[in-house]
């Protein structure tokens, strides 16, 4: 058991922030599922960009698609990763079945320019659920207003949906909130519940980087971490307490957090400081390539995520004391993470128009 695998014993998953058709025709991705013990795939628009700019295995097949002046710059695009999508999802379906779908999952995200926009977020991720074709797919949505209230409706239909762009513990319950609602909708319904798979993804070293400046020193770095300890302890309150026993005891799946935005952005502090400090049960961590690769090299698999709750909600108590409202900092990550995938967004689709 290499370092990595020593996580999953924690309860944790560990899934890969990247895809490419590189990755999976190298055979690279099947090594990462087999000797790694990544669980899971997580695609976004900039991920895409650089696998489509940089991997000519897309070559051809653009220039194909180029040539039917049918055919919009965001279909040609959706052509090309859906083929990437079901893919991995095919790599990832062994683990899928044989965890009876804890785990093999692989996201695509809906356009970011429907971020505001309920009606189209539902249609779009519709569209893309049926087109990929696969029971172990996620969707990709950001926690918006608009997007949770899509959330909760795409529940209550039985489609899997990774709920992305989650900076604070208002958020999270807020998102929370409509995946206990959406269950209840579907188990109203009469529909089964026990294949319906949600995370909830909560992005650690933006808040970090954002909020160091305004902090006093023995406060910085420690926030972002704090706030997914505080997560963690509501997610254990609300989904594994009364609230959602009776919805449990029909097949439903608690709603994982998932740690996003891994990667250490501060050299002053560890560099595997955000798997290291959050490894419990019932998470999954989403780690990009290069992380992995430190963590694979030295890093400490050890129950962590639980350990130090208290210390972690004084911390919050004294970067409020501070100043820090940690609602407004959300939201304002939330729109700096939007615009950052549609800057993403409107780039890729330059490369297939």
């Amino acid at each position: 058991m290499n370092r990595l695998q020593a996580i999953r014993p924690f309860g944790q998953r560990l899934w890969l922030d990247n895809l490419s058709r590189e990755l999976i025709a190298s055979g690279e991705l099947a090594r990462l599922l087999a000797d790694d013990g990544i669980a899971g795939v997580t695609s976004n628009p900039a991920i895409f960009h650089k696998a489509i700019s940089t991997d000519p295995r897309y070559r051809d097949e653009l220039a194909q698609l180029k040539s039917d002046a049918t055919l919009s710059a965001e279909q040609r695009y959706e052509t090309l990763v859906i083929a990437d999508i079901r893919a991995a999802c095919d790599l990832t379906l062994p683990q899928y079945q044989t965890t009876a779908g804890d785990d093999g999952y692989v996201s695509l995200e809906v356009s970011p320019a429907l971020a505001h926009d309920e009606a189209g977020t539902l249609a779009a991720a519709r569209r893309l659920w049926v087109a990929i074709d696969r029971p172990n797919a996620m969707i990709k949505i950001p926690a918006t207003p608009p997007g949770i209230a899509a959330f909760r409706q795409l529940t209550a239909e039985g489609i899997n949906v990774n709920i992305t762009l989650l900076f604070s513990l208002k958020q999270v319950e807020a998102v929370w909130d409509a995946y206990i609602a959406g269950l209840s909708a579907r188990h109203a319904a009469g529909q089964p519940l026990r294949h319906v798979k949600a995370v909830a993804s909560f992005f650690l070293s933006r808040v970090d980087s954002l909020l160091d400046a305004q902090l006093p020193a023995p406060l910085q770095g420690k926030a972002a971490i704090a706030l997914a300890k505080a997560a963690y302890r509501r997610y254990l309150q609300r989904f594994h307490g009364a609230e959602f026993a009776a919805l449990h005891a029909a097949g439903a799946r608690p709603q994982f957090l998932l740690w996003a935005s891994t990667g250490t952005k501060n050299q002053a502090y560890s560099d595997v400081l955000y798997v290291e400090s959050l490894i419990g049960a019932d998470t999954v961590n989403t780690v990009p390539d290069a992380t992995l690769a430190l963590f694979r090299d030295h890093g400490h698999a050890a129950a962590t995520l639980a350990a130090d709750g208290d210390a972690a909600l004084a911390v919050l108590a004294a970067a409020q004391a501070a100043g820090i409202d940690f609602d407004a900092v959300g939201e304002q990550l939330q729109r700096d993470g939007l615009a950052l995938f549609e800057k993403a967004f409107a780039e890729l689709l330059q490369l297939t128009a």
